[in-house]
């Protein structure tokens, strides 16, 4: 397929998630399914108009001045920057699967909106209630920050400890690309993908069968690392889901001492089995079931609380979600973590610490909640993050957005990852 046709096949994607609202990852499944003569390139090709599409949605509607599926897709292929709206017309008009060229009225929007300023909004590819949280967060940067989390994102690794080292992993990636991740002292990153290609399958590759990674952000590899698990700990992730902080802890923790993961949705925790196998890791017990904890209240040195959230932090990799995300979401997200940090905080002894993560970049689900928190827990008190930060990043003060009480934020502009809240508290020892 040519330029013409992978276009009309994502706007024929892109009408598809719009009138039956459904994740972007079905649609193009289904499309995929439908259409077999499609090869892999050209199914990755789409998938990259379909996504970029939907991450600068506000930035292709206003190039185009129309919000129709035709207009997402033209609007992503012309802000790549490989073609123009002449050389675009051009392709359109050689290839017989192509959408119809660019007429009259869309020629004449592109060219009034060459000489305009975006209004704010629309350089940050955001919905308009989410611009307020964003200034919030962000302050004077939010427009940039903004539009970073609009960005292709990139492939990251973590190695795994318990049966390789970073350099024996790097040889074995070699051909990919890959190089060492800028903080996360195990973390291997491939780079966003250019232009219509797409990254390579690594978990086809004999290393990841054998155990030797997994595939996570960065930035979920620095929070995991920041929340401190060491040898003969007891541990408790409890919102584990598919396990994989629960992985980077029992690598952190060498097989030594005891992590238990649990989640409330014990549907979430079904990949787990085969990671923990893969990875071997002999220290992890998965527990499904609430009665399962009773009884081991005070009983851990940590609990990881990965609270469930907006994940607005992760906006790259799930476009799609930003445009259903709205304020009753929001919301109820809110009182779910509020409701979690109480429970979760019952598990930890006296001296013990409790991280509180998310992937959201909203201030109303991160230093807000901890603030509440520590309110209503006079028994607990905020770490020193700063110090923190140092004693794990030195010299890298400026990778983050730290604040010494309220926690640490992490961004795609900043840290180059996907954006996460961390903080870290402490349950004070009874007198």
């Amino acid at each position: 397929m040519r330029l013409g046709g992978r276009l009309a096949a994502a706007i024929e994607v892109l009408d598809d998630i719009e009138r039956r609202r459904r994740p972007v990852a079905d649609a193009l499944k289904d499309w995929g399914l439908s259409h077999r003569f499609a090869g892999a390139g050209d199914r990755a090709a789409i998938g990259n108009i379909v996504y970029d599409a939907l991450r600068r949605k506000r930035s292709a509607a206003w190039l185009l001045d129309a919000e129709t599926p035709r207009a997402l897709g033209i609007g992503a292929v012309l802000l790549g920057g490989a073609v123009d709206a002449p050389g675009l017309n051009a392709q359109l008009r050689d290839d017989r699967f192509a959408p119809p060229p660019l007429g009259e009225a869309e020629l004449a929007a592109l060219a009034e909106r060459a000489g305009l300023d975006a209004p704010d909004t629309v350089r940050a590819d955001c919905p308009d209630w989410c611009a307020p949280l964003l200034e919030e967060a962000f302050g004077a940067e939010w427009i940039g920050e903004a539009a970073a989390l609009a960005a292709r994102p990139p492939l990251d690794l973590r190695v795994n400890t318990l049966k390789a080292d970073r350099e024996k992993v790097l040889a074995e990636l070699r051909e990919t690309g890959a190089e060492p991740c800028a903080l996360a002292a195990q973390g291997i990153r491939i780079a966003p993908i250019a232009g219509y290609g797409r990254h390579p399958n690594v978990q086809a590759e004999p290393a990841f069968q054998k155990g030797w990674f997994e595939v996570q952000d960065e930035g979920s590899q620095i929070v995991a690392d920041l929340a401190g698990a060491a040898g003969g700990m007891q541990v408790l992730d409890y919102c584990a889901g598919a396990g994989g902080k629960t992985l980077a802890l029992a690598a952190a923790m060498q097989n030594h001492g005891q992590v238990f993961a649990f989640d409330a949705e014990k549907q979430r925790l079904a990949p787990i089995f085969d990671r923990l196998q893969r990875a071997g890791t002999r220290n992890v017990q998965v527990l499904g079931r609430a009665s399962e904890l009773e009884g081991r209240e005070e009983s851990f040195d940590l609990v990881l609380v990965d609270a469930p959230c907006t994940g607005s932090g992760t906006w790259r990799r799930r476009p799609d979600a930003k445009w259903r995300l709205s304020q009753r979401q929001l919301d109820v997200r809110r009182r779910e973590q509020a409701d979690i940090l109480d429970r979760a905080s019952a598990f930890v002894k006296p001296g013990g610490r409790l991280a509180y993560i998310t992937c959201s970049v909203f201030d109303a689900e991160n230093a807000a909640q901890v603030e509440a928190f520590l309110a209503r827990a006079p028994h607990w008190r905020a770490a020193d993050h700063v110090a923190l930060w140092e004693s794990r990043h030195p010299g890298h003060s400026r990778s983050a957005l730290v604040d010494r009480e309220k926690g640490i934020r992490l961004s795609p502009r900043r840290t180059g990852t996907d954006g996460f809240y961390f903080a870290a508290l402490q349950r004070v020892q009874p007198a």
